[in-house]
């Protein structure tokens, strides 16, 4: 056997009995659950409570121990023998032999963080770090690292170094159309910004390829494991540029056994909304600017188009009117004590109140206040008009209103220009579906007209048994807030989502430099109460105005304390692209933050120039051809966004894949990567932010940049995203 093969078949015994122990622990699990389903049989409420935990907390560890199964034993510390003689191991999950004793340690767990944090410079009492290499439970290779050879040489042990190096193994591997964890490589200055800690807001900075996304995902699972309680309780978020990138990082997570996240694209960050296109870029910059939360507040005081301006009534000896001016004071006057769905319970009585006071005749005061409130609640008329002029409204309905022009010039003077005005209105035109840009605005409208109040339970009861409050039936009251209402034509029911509920534990933000103000307020309010990680690079920010954004930043985040923490090595790119793309990034002006390439591969971008429009497609499929010929993983094709419809004809009309790589065939709908061995895909520049390919092809690079104000910085990360090869065709 050779020196390798020995090493490995040593580790091997090892991870076997790793998973014995594995497989003894889920069973221990499925007992507790059949034990806590027996509890739910003894005819008493303690054993359902008994139940239901034991239950729970017995399906949490299946779950866990059933996503640990992939790489479950993947590190090895040989630590000085005066200080601990046995190795460490280390894994996704922590385990305990029969003994009770530890068997594995799991990544997270404070004795553990020496796997990462050792260096050749500081070792930290360790002599050797090995990485073990595992298709399912078989061993495949070790990666080794002396990290103190003096240690080595003084102690006598037989710790043979096997192998080039975790880091190097693992970036020289394929890519496919998913992020996968970086347990096994987490570098120091990475660990840093994973176990910071939990209070206030981690910012993690760092230029193209650093492991940002990465680092941050393996910082959720972190907080996870260290206040579980807390974090699964109030939940976490995590927020992303596109739905194509949610769907990359998706199974990091649940890899390292952490499921109680929600992950969403800024689209679908709104419950109950899920938009996936975008605006042209300067319909986008319209939407996205400060100065649309006031659009929003103004549009969310405004009566509804077609509601009553006016109630009439012949009441006993006197004609009541509710006019214009008398139902414009009334409304100012409920929208001063709060939102306005928060105000439906006492709309009808405020009508009564300024009717009442308009009853002169004798025989009306007579009859008295409660008389004549009476008669008005049984008064369908009444109903009806209470219901149309104060109905309850939802977001979305609201929104619509900025649709008419009329409208929108209305509540937008002063605020927004003639010509962004034209901008919305050909945007919302022809009933078009909510774009991404357009789910922060309707979130605004949301938290502007509030929700519908629940009744308490004193309300409810008072509801039941018909008894009057301060002159007012109750049942009547919430009657007309809850009944349907004739102007909509459609019945209303309060929505089930609260935005009270909104707030999570933790919210993590990916490409925060590409969120717009409006979309810091979105987020924003998910977040009063968490916990942050932010992850950004300024010279990648496709938003063209920095300031507005660090404002509304600055007023998400108000109160709470940053820790910064900055990446400085592109572990993605090889040194010959990033040389490349930093060239490109200095020549126009980017102030980018340039980390470190640590790999070279020996082949440099190929630039393909003077290829006309009737060459451009025979040009494109010979580039992806040629790079699907030397790569084993996946392949970007990256047009401007006025190409992609056409680019996307071109690659419908190519054969199905064949024996040779030269018949890839790509996903004809650019916004969902293609499933199954299909490894090509087509993007515009926006949708590969926070993605990565073994190899890219450009498509126009001029176009690219000629595309919107933020076009260079969009260019930019596009040089940035491939592993190993990169064609541009210009």
């Amino acid at each position: 056997m050779s020196e390798e093969s020995r090493e490995v078949a040593t580790e091997q015994a090892f991870v076997d009995r790793v998973y014995r122990q594995l497989e003894q622990s889920a069973k221990a699990a499925q007992e507790l659950a059949r034990e806590g389903h027996s509890r739910g049989r003894l005819g008493h409420e303690g054993g359902l409570v008994e139940r239901d935990a034991m239950v729970f907390q017995a399906a949490r560890r299946m779950a866990q121990l059933d996503a640990a199964h992939e790489g479950l034993v993947f590190g090895r510390l040989d630590l000085h023998p005066e200080f601990d003689p046995d190795p460490r191991y280390i894994g996704r999950i922590g385990l305990r032999d029969e003994n009770r004793d530890s068997l594995l340690i799991d990544w997270r767990a404070p004795a553990a963080a020496v796997f990462y944090q050792a260096t050749a410079a500081t070792p930290q009492r360790v002599i050797r770090r090995r990485v073990l290499r595992s298709a399912g439970r078989e061993v495949v290779g070790v990666e080794d690292e002396l990290l103190d050879a003096e240690a080595l040489a003084e102690s006598g042990a037989d710790l043979p170094i096997v192998g080039e190096g975790a880091l190097m193994a693992q970036l020289s591997r394929a890519r496919d159309r998913s992020m996968h964890s970086i347990v096994a490589t987490i570098q120091a200055e990475q660990d840093q910004a994973i176990r910071a800690p939990s209070r206030g807001v981690v910012a993690i900075s760092g230029g193209p390829g650093t492991g940002k996304t990465v680092v941050a995902l393996h910082r959720a699972a972190y907080l996870l494991y260290t206040d579980r309680r807390r974090y699964e309780s109030g939940g976490v978020l995590i927020v992303g540029p596109s739905g194509v990138f949610m769907r990359y990082i998706e199974r990091v997570l649940p890899s390292l056994g952490e499921t109680a996240v929600a992950l969403r694209s800024l689209g679908e960050v709104v419950d109950g909304l899920r938009a996936l296109r975008h605006d042209e870029p300067a319909v986008a910059d319209v939407k996205g600017a400060a100065r649309m939360a006031e659009l929003m507040r103004r549009t969310a005081r405004q009566q509804p188009p077609g509601s009553p301006r006016e109630f009439r009534v012949f009441w006993r000896d006197d004609t009541i009117v509710l006019d214009r001016n008398q139902l414009g004071a009334i409304r100012r006057n409920l929208m001063s004590q709060g939102r306005r769905n928060r105000q439906l319970p006492r709309v009808p009585g405020t009508l009564l109140d300024a009717m009442w006071r308009q009853v002169r005749g004798e025989r009306g005061r007579e009859r008295g206040r409660e008389a004549f409130d009476d008669e008005m609640l049984s008064s369908q008329a009444f109903l009806d008009f209470v219901a149309g002029w104060w109905p309850p409204l939802d977001a979305t309905e609201v929104f619509g209103w900025l649709r008419e022009p009329e409208f929108l010039a209305r509540v937008s003077d002063g605020v927004l220009s003639a010509e962004d005005q034209r901008l919305l209105i050909k945007s919302w035109g022809d009933g078009a579906d909510l774009s991404v840009e357009d789910v922060p605005l309707v979130d605004e409208l949301r938290y502007a007209i509030g929700d519908v109040p629940a009744r308490t339970d004193d309300e409810v009861e008072l509801a039941d048994t018909g008894l009057l409050e301060g002159g007012h039936d109750m049942q009547e009251l919430f009657t007309v807030a809850d009944r349907e209402f004739a102007p909509a034509g459609r019945a209303w029911a309060p929505p089930t989502h609260k935005i009270e509920d909104d707030p999570f534990a933790h919210v993590l933000i990916d490409e925060a430099q590409d969120l717009t103000p409006m979309q810091w307020r979105m987020v924003g309010r998910r977040g009063r109460t968490a916990t942050w990680t932010i992850v950004g690079d300024p010279a990648q920010s496709s938003w063209p105005v920095p300031e507005e954004a660090a404002a509304a930043r600055a007023e998400a985040l108000e109160g709470k304390q940053v820790h910064e923490f900055h990446l400085s090595t592109n572990y993605r790119n090889s040194a010959e692209i990033y040389a490349h793309a930093a060239a490109y990034a200095e020549r126009v002006g980017l102030d980018a933050d340039l980390p470190t390439a640590v790999r070279r591969t020996g082949t440099e971008p190929d630039v393909r120039a003077g290829i006309s429009d009737a060459e451009l497609e025979a040009a494109t499929r010979a580039a992806v051809a040629e790079i699907a010929d030397q790569v084993e993983g996946t392949i970007g094709i990256v047009v401007p966004v006025a190409r992609r419809s056409e680019v996307n004809a071109w690659l419908a009309s190519w054969p199905e894949r064949a024996d040779d790589a030269r018949g890839a065939r790509a996903a004809i709908d650019s916004a969902v990567p293609p499933s199954g061995d299909d490894r090509v895909v087509v993007l515009t520049g926006l949708d590969t932010k926070g993605l990565e390919f073994d190899g890219i092809v450009v498509v126009r690079p001029q176009e690219i940049e000629d595309e919107s104000a933020t076009g260079r910085a969009t260019l930019y990360v596009v040089l940035t995203r491939a592993t190993q090869l990169l064609t541009t065709l210009s």
